[in-house]
């Protein structure tokens, strides 16, 4: 049974059911991308642990992106300290600047605040991050200090690596008491 976390005329945003691995890993696939399969089913078996919160966007009656939310991340600058972490927040291409993304970022950070009064999230650092760092800093992320990570690690300055996906930045924002992210 899903979850619905909001609806309007044209968007609806629902925790995950099993098929939605397989509609979001074709997906990935074909825009060139190279998703495991696993890791979306990997999603569906921790949201059903309660390990995190997966939220999948319909935009009129078809999946249109996704976003989760780790409860206790081990990873990262925040890691084993009770804050929440976005994770994988990706709005397929033919459905961008519909305002799916701020609306997943909205329930993400709304269930993040009844755990937590900061949240935070990895942004990716290459040009294909781009639309995502700037919805992070207009929505109030802050850029943690503790430079970029990259493989699970904090880079030392001046360490070499590659910029891929892995090359991340991390990045926080504090949430009100009432469950409603600051604006």
């Amino acid at each position: 049974m899903n979850t619905l976390y909001y609806a309007d005329e044209k968007l609806i945003i629902r925790s995950m059911n099993h098929e939605d691995a397989k509609v979001i890993y074709e997906t990935y696939s074909s825009y060139g991308w190279h998703p495991v399969l696993e890791t979306y089913e990997t999603y569906y078996h921790e949201q059903k642990e309660k390990k995190r919160l997966v939220f999948i966007a319909e935009y009129e009656g078809k999946v249109s992106g996704i976003c989760t939310l780790v409860l206790k991340p081990v990873e990262g600058p925040w890691a084993n300290m009770g804050y929440p972490e976005i994770v994988d927040l990706t709005v397929f291409f033919h459905v961008h600047n519909k305002g799916i993304g701020n609306k997943l970022l909205d329930v993400a950070e709304q269930e993040a605040a009844k755990i937590s009064d900061t949240v935070y999230l990895a942004a990716g650092v290459h040009s294909g991050y781009g639309p995502a760092q700037r919805i992070y800093v207009k929505r109030g992320y802050i850029p943690d200090g503790s430079g970029v990570w990259y493989q699970g690690k904090q880079l030392d300055q001046y360490a070499p690596c590659c910029n891929d996906d892995d090359l991340l930045l991390f990045m926080s924002k504090k949430l009100s008491c009432t469950g409603q992210a600051k604006r």
